[in-house]
């Protein structure tokens, strides 16, 4: 089989009704991304950071995979796939995947404040007085602004496998994320959904600009990558 590779964003959650935090002017739910979203943010005030990402959770709770994402699932009848997100929801396993890797971390997921190994699913509210078997306080398992990415290098070693690229929901123009299509292989076929597509010269490769929506798109491609799938 060969290998796909997805690069999924924001945009694809949204079509289920999830949240894409940033609005129009910059802020995240009318919080400055400093607050809710950085290392510095959560030592300030962990009350305000919890009450954010439990607000998230809730609302992902309540919404359901879309046809986008099912059909990022069926293509593993035909290809090798592997979804790699920016994405904290779970979506995408719920939709049908079963090989995810997520950049940004997991909103369903909490860890140790003492050992980032300690990692624990979490589906309800957490509070400051939580804690491990060991005593530790606990915190979103959520990678902000200013924290390494732990999982980019295995993303990019991934995506330097790939006969075919889907770029979908997201303009990669936010790095480390933005980098990873530069690890595309020369010959890899690469399609670019979204309504309103950044300029792909940025990429400094061919690609297929698809204009449309998560679930629009993936229609609008389907047809050439079962052909792909059969060469």
């Amino acid at each position: 089989m060969k290998k796909l590779v997805i690069l999924s964003g924001a945009g694809i959650s949204a079509e289920s009704g999830i949240s894409t935090f940033r609005d129009s002017n910059g802020l995240w739910e009318n919080h400055d991304v400093q607050e809710v979203a950085s290392p510095q943010g959560w030592r300030a005030n962990k009350e305000l950071v919890l009450r954010f990402y439990n607000d998230r959770r809730r609302q992902l709770l309540e919404c359901e995979p879309n046809d986008a994402h099912r059909a990022i699932a069926e293509l593993e009848k035909y290809f090798n796939v592997t979804v790699i997100t920016q994405n904290v929801d779970d979506l995408h396993e719920r939709g049908g995947a079963t090989d995810v890797v997520h950049l940004h971390g997991e909103l369903l997921k909490v860890r140790s404040e003492e050992d980032d190994a300690l990692i624990y699913d979490w589906h309800t509210d957490l509070t400051v007085n939580d804690r491990n078997d060991k005593g530790h306080s606990l915190r979103p398992h959520i990678v902000w602004f200013g924290e390494m990415v732990p999982e980019l290098p295995r993303a990019a070693e991934l995506v330097s496998t790939a006969d075919v690229v889907i770029i979908i929901g997201t303009s990669l123009q936010v790095y480390p994320a933005a980098s990873l299509i530069d690890y595309a292989p020369s010959e890899a076929v690469v399609y670019y959904i979204d309504p309103r597509p950044a300029c792909t010269q940025s990429f400094h490769r061919n690609i297929q600009v698809i204009p449309a929506s998560a679930t629009e798109g993936m229609k609008i491609i389907w047809g050439e990558l079962m052909e792909l799938s059969a060469d």
